[in-house]
């Protein structure tokens, strides 16, 4: 080990600061483009889709940070600061995520299965007696405290959490260790109940007629799984860089192995949802799936499983597969797409129906929130050292062999 530099920084190259600019710059066209070719609808659910991917992303790499210091775990100590740099991206992400909600609300191109006020009114051909009952808690005041207060509150354990590491790497010692610890196990309980509720506010109430009680779980699986893909891609694009030479194949098998187990959970959840509605046949809980079953949505439905399980399951199952690099970065680059379709199978048809495409749109804003995230990310990346030097399991890291 003693050939690595391990004060090594990050340098946010002039070339990747100008292609993540290009993707920002491509992406606001490409929202312009929509907004004012008519087809506001669909910009306003592909910038949905994308800033609660994003901000799916960032959270989990702050739920990774937490997991790593409530398990006392080693071997990701010499690789944690690309996460926590995903952690930093949060507020930027949900202050994004707020605004399109917001604005979707106000202008009626988003959660007007619940938020059109004639869905309430007596005295309307459209008044449902379903939405008047949930009023209570699905009313524009309510909703909007209820994302951004959960979002304040994931940020300010990341600020928290931020602070004792980098306090860690001026003072060593256990004090920032032990605090850590105990943050982190407060922000797991209160992540554990708050992200439900938010996958249930954001994506759920698009289709306020229906409910699932696994839908919850059903997000969190695709969130921590996209999230676990990207930190793998992230480090081996580093690598390709000349950057985390110590990361060797063991630390990438057990990211591997996350990738691999909960590619499996989220088949799990997926499936035990579908059988349940499918079984039950209850017409208020099989819409959901006859929306998606339909010639429109059907190819789609089918890659989604395809390509979130099947890939995942058949790639990664070897140990070898887990310890290629160049196959790890093929299939976290699938396992993101595969997800970003799961995503748009969530929200395309409660919010489009079958008016919804794949084209300039889709791409165009995609393209924009990844430049946007790379652009934050690695911005924030490049400001500390890539190595937590004081963290107390550094050693077990970087000697880390399975």
């Amino acid at each position: 080990m003693a050939s690595f530099d391990l004060t090594q920084k990050y340098e946010f190259s002039s070339s990747a600061k100008r292609w993540s600019i290009i993707m920002i710059l491509l992406g606001i066209a490409t929202v312009a483009f929509g907004l004012m070719s008519g087809h506001a609808d669909r910009t306003f659910a592909n910038l949905l889709l994308n800033s609660y991917y994003m901000t799916g992303i960032c959270v989990a790499g702050l739920f990774f940070i937490a997991v790593q210091f409530v398990a006392n775990a080693g071997w990701s100590t010499s690789l944690i600061r690309v996460p926590s740099a995903f952690s930093t991206v949060l507020p930027w992400a949900g202050l994004i995520l707020v605004a399109v909600v917001g604005s979707g609300l106000a202008t009626g191109h988003l959660y007007q299965n619940w938020a059109n006020p004639a869905l309430t009114d007596h005295n309307s051909p459209e008044f449902s007696e379903l939405i008047e009952g949930k009023s209570g808690y699905l009313n524009t005041p309510f909703f909007m405290i209820r994302i951004v207060g959960f979002l304040l509150v994931w940020s300010l354990f990341m600020r928290v959490l931020r602070k004792y590491s980098l306090n860690e790497d001026l003072v060593g010692g256990l004090l920032n260790y032990n605090k850590s610890i105990k943050i982190s196990a407060i922000f797991l309980v209160v992540f554990g109940f708050s992200s439900a509720i938010f996958a249930f506010d954001v994506i759920m109430s698009l289709e306020a007629k229906w409910f699932s009680t696994m839908f919850a779980w059903y997000n969190f699986a695709a969130l921590w799984v996209c999230g676990l893909a990207t930190m793998a891609l992230t480090i081996i694009l580093l690598k390709e860089k000349g950057y985390f030479g110590w990361v060797n194949e063991s630390q990438m098998h057990d990211l591997g192995k996350f990738i691999f187990a909960f590619s499996i959970f989220w088949t799990y959840v997926w499936f035990s949802q579908f059988l349940l509605i499918y079984y039950a046949n209850l017409p208020e809980e099989s819409v959901y799936f006859v929306e998606r079953w339909t010639d429109h949505y059907f190819i789609w439905f089918c890659l989604n499983i395809a390509i979130n399980f099947v890939a995942p399951v058949l790639i990664l199952m070897s140990r070898d597969a887990k310890r290629n690099f160049k196959m790890m970065k093929i299939v976290t680059i699938v396992i993101l797409c595969g997800h970003w379709l799961d995503y748009y199978l969530m929200i395309m048809p409660g919010t489009m129906g079958e008016k919804s495409g794949f084209g300039i749109i889709e791409i165009g804003t995609t393209v924009g929130f990844i430049g946007t995230f790379a652009y934050l990310m690695l911005s924030s990346l490049s400001k500390v050292p890539l190595v937590p030097k004081n963290h107390p399991f550094l050693n077990e890291s970087l000697h880390h062999e399975i």
